[in-house]
């Protein structure tokens, strides 16, 4: 396994915590990704204490958010999801806390940025990550392309995570990487079958369409030097299982950094 990658939770979504454990030691796995979803199940406390007891470099705690943002009156719980991510990362070394935008409702696209700014506040100088999502899914997401998610993080004094399955086909992506390098905290991969209208619908790293050695080849050559996080979520992972999906998305990852130099 390349130094470099890490492997999310979200991979495992059905699994518990200790599953993930018995697997990721299973599979020599040791960077990871966390997830609030199964943290919170497990109780913040023993989740924090299994990650140290087993020696888990940690990528990225998140995603979080999901705030609405044409409903100030409901942000409370969803700042405090933040808080406990920002806590978690804090007490693990987390490279990063992951936050998706929030869906826009009724405001316009630069309402709903100022609205963001707003929810974020209480956490400035938090080490945040806004990400770019799918734009078939505005209801947790206003925020689509890597250019927009560069933009906004600047106005919110966040890093950025370039989630590689929602804007690989974006225009002028080479140019948007290189401009946005220091920005980037964290870089999650999977792959995408072109045509698939479902979402989550993400593919084993390989089976699908995106043309990995152009687009990490663009990260690479912009000078990041930051982990590679495979997230794979969705009906075709459920179908190839996840320790195959897993073990063969790092399999692929791992000869592909290795040829890109990285």
């Amino acid at each position: 396994m390349h130094p470099r990658i890490a492997v999310s939770q979200v991979c495992t979504w059905d699994w518990s915590l200790d599953e993930d454990m018995a697997f990721w030691q299973r599979a020599g796995i040791r960077h990871v990704g966390l997830h609030p979803r199964k943290l919170e199940a497990a109780g913040w406390e023993h989740a924090v204490a299994a990650a140290r007891s087993g020696n888990l470099t940690v990528s990225s705690v998140g995603s979080v958010g999901y705030f609405s943002l044409d409903r100030p009156d409901r942000w409370r719980s969803a700042q405090e999801r933040v808080q406990r991510c920002i806590d978690v990362a804090a007490a693990l070394g987390a490279g990063c806390v992951l936050i998706v935008s929030g869906g826009a409702g009724r405001l316009t696209w630069e309402g709903a940025a100022e609205a963001l700014r707003r929810a974020l506040a209480p956490f400035r100088g938090a080490p945040l990550a806004i990400e770019n999502t799918i734009s078939l899914r505005t209801d947790y997401g206003f925020v689509h392309t890597l250019h927009d998610t560069v933009d906004v993080a600047r106005m919110l004094g966040t890093g950025v995570c370039m989630e590689v399955n929602s804007c690989w086909a974006e225009r002028g992506l080479a140019a948007t990487v290189a401009g946005a390098v220091t920005d980037l905290r964290l870089v999650q991969v999977s792959d995408f079958v072109s045509g698939s209208t479902t979402s989550p619908d993400r593919a084993v790293i390989g089976d699908g369409n995106v043309p990995f050695e152009r687009v990490l080849g663009y990260v690479l050559e912009a000078g990041y030097d930051g982990p590679f996080e495979i997230e794979l979520f969705g009906p075709r992972i459920d179908k190839v299982g996840y320790e195959e999906a897993v073990l063969r998305s790092i399999d692929h990852l791992s000869a592909l950094l290795g040829r890109l130099g990285a």
